[in-house]
């Protein structure tokens, strides 16, 4: 059976997101994953209520620093770039050098929990969206966060309610992605 989840642009969500016990659920739903040696190379950092509004100043700030010609519009943008989805989860890839296991594989068990949290919180009724934009790799946002130098954003999963329609655009068929050998 085809899955029927998709993608909603965050701009499109609105309350209600997921109450506490829904989160801490989609939290724990996300965190079951194929974890070699489970290190849980992976944290989250939740964006809810005034968090949101505060992670936006911060883009600003960290925006017009590094674009001082930036206009206005621009800046205001990135400040309310968490302000749309009631819930943000930021996905935190702490992949490290380890004896047995490549930072590869601790990679790829980060990315699985954010597809378990795009697919559990579709299952409760929310939608998502799973981005990451220049926050995720900008070095500032990230010590802004409290990131270590090792750390990186695997993505921001936008999470909320929404009547707009999913993004329904056409994705390959099955027989253009197969290779088979």
């Amino acid at each position: 059976m085809m899955s029927m989840r998709r993608s909603v642009k965050p701009m499109e969500m609105r309350e209600p997101g997921p109450n506490a016990a829904q989160l801490a659920l989609l939290l724990k739903i996300a965190a079951r994953v194929p974890d070699h040696g489970k290190l849980a190379p992976w944290r989250f950092i939740v964006f809810e209520g005034e968090g949101r509004g505060r992670a936006g100043q911060i883009f600003g700030r960290i925006y017009k620093e590094q674009h001082p010609d930036a206009e206005v519009e621009r800046i205001s943008t990135e400040q309310k770039r968490f302000l749309y989805a009631p819930v943000v989860v930021g996905l935190v890839s702490s992949a490290s050098v380890h004896v047995k296991i490549p930072v590869w594989e601790q990679e790829l068990s980060a990315g699985a929990v954010g597809m378990n949290l795009t697919l559990a919180a579709w299952g409760m009724g929310f939608r998502s969206a799973w981005l990451t934009d220049w926050m995720a790799y900008d070095r500032a946002v990230l010590a802004e966060l409290g990131l270590a130098t090792h750390e990186k954003i695997a993505g921001f999963i936008h999470i909320g309610s929404t009547d707009a329609q999913p993004d329904d655009r056409a994705r390959p068929e099955m027989s253009q992605i197969i290779t088979k050998f």
